[in-house]
């Protein structure tokens, strides 16, 4: 009865302190410089919103279209296409250089998923120009995570008869224990 209860307020002190968050849940961006010259765009129809920015690969136009964010080359107009491997790896060393401990290097890229020498996989959205990370270390916090919220098994429909077992047990051991006090008294 009382491994419920020792289960959340273990995990419970776990999210209080918070101990390798900061890493953990770190966002990631783009390293991005000023742009050097004048730069004028003509939005074509179906453009909802977009920016210029400038990158170690150079100029990028970031547009969100109708079908969602692209990316297009600021001479063409045309949309670019993802970088080759190469590029990909000086985008994201450049973005590293932010935390150099966290991310080290680029062992592995597989399309737009690049595998840090840390342990870290780094995912690149292309059309938004942005970069997700997660690490050995979020994927534990989310392990605990599971454990406080009662998602014991990774199966819905068994976590929730668990869930619900675990918080009767809980509440049993509560109703016991307050009947206990005032026995004594």
């Amino acid at each position: 009865m009382l491994l419920p209860f020792l289960a959340w307020a273990a995990t419970g002190l776990f999210f209080f302190i918070k101990p390798g968050y900061s890493d953990a849940y770190a966002s990631l961006s783009v390293k991005t410089y000023p742009i050097d010259r004048a730069v004028t765009i003509v939005p074509p129809p179906g453009w909802r919103e977009f920016r210029v920015v400038k990158t170690i690969l150079g100029d990028h136009v970031l547009a969100r279209t109708d079908r969602g964010w692209a990316q297009f080359d600021p001479q063409t107009m045309q949309p670019r296409p993802e970088p080759a491997e190469s590029d990909l790896r000086r985008l994201l060393l450049d973005a590293f250089s932010a935390n150099p401990a966290r991310y080290g290097s680029v062992v592995e890229v597989n399309r737009l998923v690049a595998t840090t020498d840390t342990g870290v996989h780094v995912t690149i959205d292309w059309g938004r120009l942005s970069l997700s990370q997660r690490g050995r270390d979020t994927d534990r916090i989310d392990g605990i995570y599971k454990i406080h919220y009662l998602q014991w098994t990774g199966v819905e429909w068994l976590d929730r008869i668990l869930g619900g077992l675990g918080l009767a047990l809980i509440v049993v051991l509560s109703v016991a224990g307050v009947r206990l006090f005032f026995k004594r008294a």
